[in-house]
């Protein structure tokens, strides 16, 4: 491990809260493309499995800022573990309906259910910053870590839901998605040690950290990237199949994946000088770019290669954003401001999941590499417009006048 990485998990607690993370957030790659797989499997429609998708995703986007909110105030532990059990409750209710052929209704209701998932990332995140606050280049670090874990989640996870539901039987992917979850956040909650103090509600002052004016635009540009993601899972799965080759889609999707871990790998490893919402807009273009070589892929090989460049814009450009939310959000907030990125993501999949779905269903395959084309170029849209709100200083943040010079510090390194 290079010593930048040793550096952070030399911190008591450490190994173990980030290992405990990343079978927490193994569901966030399995559970979404684990239910297209499902329902494709065994009704054929890939518009019905992208919408329910997107209803899973459109949930978590809903439900996960209030989770974090009342983590903010209440703990972790607190309030982890019974959200968990309801929403591993509802993925059984998901299963048992679309085994037993029950009606569409009852798959998006317990799908509502099933989205009541906890941003674990952002639980481990805020860990991270509470143990290196003030130390901006090993928070960076940190970030970067996280990102890596993020992306080796987003490699196996489709292959484990793909896989199992292909070879097994179709509703394994979501059913150990479920079972990740489980042991992972109660884990991750057994660990006290390591839990960011909650803050009481006499401190959670000024409404949502989705006031902050950054992170407003961090949010809307996420959206738009979500999209991306979400519709570049659905078309795979059905480029693939329309070959006759559908498992190789697990394959395809972790090499977009790997991409993203080795230039994360790297890009944690970095000092870099200059204003981060400079990096973060080249990232965001460089991965709206990206999209144009899926357009030419003619099979799955070439698809492969385009779709492993692609994925080098992703994780440095995710953690700028951290450290863009870190900067721009309250410390009181610090859990939700977090979890409103991922409620971007959450909402731009469920959006993008669907479009492509419908697109697959009514022009094949092929032509649905245009929906990730369009919210690519929306994302670098989105990002010019508000660039003016990240390329200068956050006032204060929201965090009051004694945690300005944390946030010189933090942006000074990890800038």
């Amino acid at each position: 491990m290079p010593s930048p990485y040793r550096t952070i998990f030399s911190a008591p607690g450490s190994r173990e809260f980030s290992a405990a993370g990343f079978f927490g957030r193994m569901p966030l790659s399995m559970m979404g493309i684990g239910v297209v797989t499902m329902i494709s499997q065994l009704t054929g429609r890939y518009g019905l499995a992208g919408a329910l998708s997107a209803t899973l995703a459109m949930s978590a986007a809903v439900c996960g800022p209030q989770v974090s909110r009342l983590v903010d105030r209440y703990g972790q532990r607190r309030v982890l573990r019974p959200v968990t059990l309801v929403a591993v409750a509802a993925v059984a209710g998901l299963l048992i309906c679309a085994q037993q052929g029950a009606p569409e209704w009852t798959l998006f209701a317990f799908s509502v259910g099933a989205g009541c998932v906890p941003s674990v990332g952002s639980m481990v995140r805020s860990r991270w910053a509470e143990i290196y606050r003030g130390s901006g280049r090993d928070l960076h670090t940190a970030y970067a870590w996280e990102s890596i874990v993020d992306e080796v989640c987003f490699i196996f996870g489709p292959i484990i839901s793909i896989g199992l539901s292909t070879a097994w039987f179709p509703e394994a992917g979501p059913l150990i998605a479920a079972a990740f979850l489980l042991v992972g956040v109660f884990w991750l909650t057994a660990q006290r040690a390591t839990e960011p103090v909650p803050h009481p509600k006499s401190q959670h002052t000024g409404g949502s950290a989705l006031r902050s004016r950054g992170l407003q635009v961090l949010v809307a540009t996420f959206v738009a990237t979500g999209a991306i993601f979400g519709s570049v899972d659905v078309v795979t799965v059905a480029f693939a199949e329309e070959r006759g080759h559908k498992t190789a889609a697990s394959l395809v999707l972790a090499v977009y994946a790997l991409g993203s871990c080795l230039a994360g790998a790297v890009f944690g490893l970095l000092h870099l000088k200059g204003n981060p919402g400079t990096r973060w807009l080249v990232g965001v273009c460089a991965m709206a770019v990206s999209m144009i070589p899926l357009q030419l892929a003619g099979n799955l090989p070439l698809l492969a290669v385009a779709l492993f460049v692609a994925g080098l814009a992703i994780a440095p450009t995710m953690v700028t954003t951290m450290a863009l939310v870190e900067a721009h959000v309250p410390r009181t907030k610090l859990t939700e401001g977090m979890t409103w990125t991922s409620t971007g993501l959450a909402v731009g999949i469920a959006l993008g999941s669907s479009a492509a779905g419908w697109v697959v269903d009514a022009a094949g395959a092929k032509a649905g590499y245009a929906v990730p084309a369009v919210a690519g170029a929306l994302a670098a849209a989105v990002a010019f417009l508000g660039y003016r709100r990240l390329a200068g200083p956050a006032a204060t943040g929201g965090r009051g006048q004694d945690d300005r010079h944390l946030r010189t510090d933090d942006d000074e390194h990890v800038a």
